[in-house]
């Protein structure tokens, strides 16, 4: 993956007035209700579980009639039906929380570290300046981010298990893109049944005493635009026509830019 950190990515406007893409909701068995941002489309179930979901591949426009219903549309349905890959964003999509917040608040810092979040999802600062600023607040050692995953287990959205399973029955790939860190990811990664080489995510990095050193800058995932990069990985090295992003931030929202 090093070979990924000099790539570039032009940062999306956050619309949808080029006709060459079209965020499509994400449907799962526990999806309620939609809700449209800025010309984005979202839909927004019980539990906190947001999502959106560009694909990769030019859409024909989507009337936006379709997102006050509970149904999903006929174009959204055909998407996944016809998707080759889909790759999940984890925070607040796979999961119901931030593993950052919910680590930093396991550390005494949740509030402060919560706010630099905000910022970081909408895309108001530099993912890779949030993500510094974020750790610095509380710097993680390795005994307590051990500590806090055997005490906290990751809390998996409603219906994202059976939705994953769905998807390996007819042969559809499924990965990983994640800011946050392998070390709290993997456990998700194995209670999905997913291979580790199909997560994209950050590496904290801890000293011979387990202290915190900071985290991993060649991590396509540790800057804006790493998610793009490594859908672009994925989608060159595997050859996928149709592949799809699930996710609810401002860095999930760039892999449209690939179109």
């Amino acid at each position: 993956m090093e070979g990924l950190v000099h790539s570039q990515v032009n940062p999306i406007h956050v619309t949808c007035k080029h006709s060459g893409s079209r965020f499509i909701p994400a449907f799962s068995l526990q999806l309620k209700k939609y809700l449209t941002r800025g010309g984005i489309l979202f839909m927004k179930p019980p539990q906190s579980f947001s999502s959106v979901t560009a694909s990769v591949q030019p859409l024909k426009a989507v009337s936006l009639d379709h997102f006050h219903n509970t149904v999903p549309s006929k174009e959204v349905l055909e998407l996944w039906r016809s998707a080759d890959a889909v790759c999940f964003d984890v925070d607040s999509t796979v999961c119901l929380d931030e593993g950052i917040d919910e680590l930093a608040e396991f550390c005494g810092a949740g509030k402060a570290v919560a706010e630099w979040t905000a910022k970081a999802m909408g895309g108001s600062v530099p993912f890779e300046e949030a993500l510094a600023a974020r750790l610095s607040l509380f710097s993680p050692s390795l005994s307590q981010v051990q500590d806090f995953l055997a005490k906290r287990p990751p809390k998996i959205s409603p219906g994202i298990d059976e939705l994953v399973k769905k998807l390996k029955a007819k042969n559809t790939d499924v990965y990983l893109i994640s800011g946050g860190f392998q070390q709290m990811i993997n456990p998700v990664a194995s209670i999905l049944g997913m291979p580790l080489e199909n997560m994209f995510a950050n590496q904290l990095l801890f000293g011979s005493s387990g202290e915190f050193l900071g985290f991993d800058a060649k991590e396509p995932t540790s800057r804006s635009g790493g998610k793009a990069t490594a859908v672009q990985h994925i989608r060159k090295v595997h050859g996928y026509k149709t592949l799809v992003m699930v996710g609810d931030g401002a860095t999930d929202l760039e892999v449209n830019n690939l179109v």
